[in-house]
């Protein structure tokens, strides 16, 4: 096991600010949020830990009256542009993508499951190139440094939609820099009862990490981005599942159970990176040690339009606060 060790010329800018989050799944009153935290929290860099993308396609029927539509169970008529435009944004904030149809596309929606795949990738990764686009906008002059990296919810076509452009970064499966810090993240996790896009066996996660781990400075110190926590951390406490993903309870009480990975775990105790920022288990809110090393959940209420979000300030290469926000 060895630390991450500051070098002796003095970094540039010795004390540096960041902003983390994860798992807005595809609201963009969250993603907005991220983009303000820049200028509002007045940090060097923002970074967003993961799955990025939404769970739901809300078709917009075009009928004589307008467009028809169904959201939150609550059918919704829009009967000219202006409206239109207001029910689609309203789609977008609470995390669906809103997709424009004929009646006949609508049926072929219903009845076409390979083609309702099709249009929901489509849709979603127009919605992810719009986001970049936003902040590559909203940041152009700022100065500050922005990595956005997927998630394991998020298809393996978002990462086509995530370049290294002049604003947005994707750091995921490599070492990135920021300033002095070296940036190592890894959006894969072990094996959930979801079937989602990036799961790996623990054994070949760790792998994965460790391949990437080999192009680190052992003389600077480095920043994690793990999508998952690391295991019997208090960061990945979930509710524990039967096998017909049921949720346990006991005394009337939630069943609470570790889900995290022990590779992440295992990776995080033998680098011992100054700080490692996680997300994927939205019920674990909090901050520990591992060893030497921060290890933060800033949690998700994306549903409820709420950010969850981790403030970090970091000098000569050490924590030297660390506050857990909501916005």
């Amino acid at each position: 096991m060895w630390p991450f060790v500051r070098k002796q010329q003095a970094d540039a800018r010795a004390t540096v600010r960041l902003f983390y989050s994860s798992d807005i799944h595809g609201s963009e009153r969250c993603w907005l949020k991220f983009l303000n935290a820049a200028r509002f929290y007045g940090v060097q860099a923002i970074i967003m830990g993961g799955d990025l993308t939404g769970k739901l396609l809300v078709p917009l029927v075009e009928e004589a009256q307008g467009y028809r539509a169904l959201l939150l169970g609550q059918p919704m008529l829009a009967r000219d542009d202006a409206e239109l435009a207001e029910l689609e944004k309203n789609i977008r904030f609470n995390g669906f993508y809103p997709y424009r149809c004929s009646p006949a596309e609508y049926q072929r929606l219903e009845t076409d499951p390979t083609y309702l795949e099709e249009v929901f990738r489509q849709v979603m990764v127009a919605a992810v190139r719009r986001w970049v686009a936003l902040a590559e906008e909203r940041l152009s002059e700022s100065g500050v440094a922005c990595f956005v990296m997927a998630g394991n919810d998020d298809e393996l076509a978002v990462d086509d939609v995530l370049p290294d452009g002049p604003v947005v970064r994707n750091p995921d499966g490599r070492v990135l820099e920021w300033g002095h810090y070296q940036i190592l993240a890894e959006s894969w996790v072990p094996p959930t009862p979801w079937n989602s896009p990036r799961e790996l066996s623990e054994e070949a996660l760790e792998a994965r990490i460790r391949a990437v781990a080999v192009h680190l400075d052992r003389d600077r110190p480095a920043i994690f981005v793990l999508h998952s926590p690391p295991y019997r951390s208090t960061l990945d406490d979930a509710p524990q599942l039967r096998d017909d993903l049921t949720v346990v309870t006991t005394g009337g009480q939630v069943a609470m159970t570790p889900v995290g990975s022990v590779a992440v775990r295992r990776v995080i105790e033998t680098y011992q990176p100054v700080l490692a920022l996680h997300g994927h288990i939205h019920e674990s809110r909090g901050a520990v040690r591992i060893g030497n090393t921060l290890c933060i959940n800033p949690g998700s209420a994306y549903g409820e339009g709420v950010l969850h979000g981790a403030l970090v300030t970091l000098e000569h290469g050490r924590i030297r606060s660390h506050q857990l926000v909501s916005g």
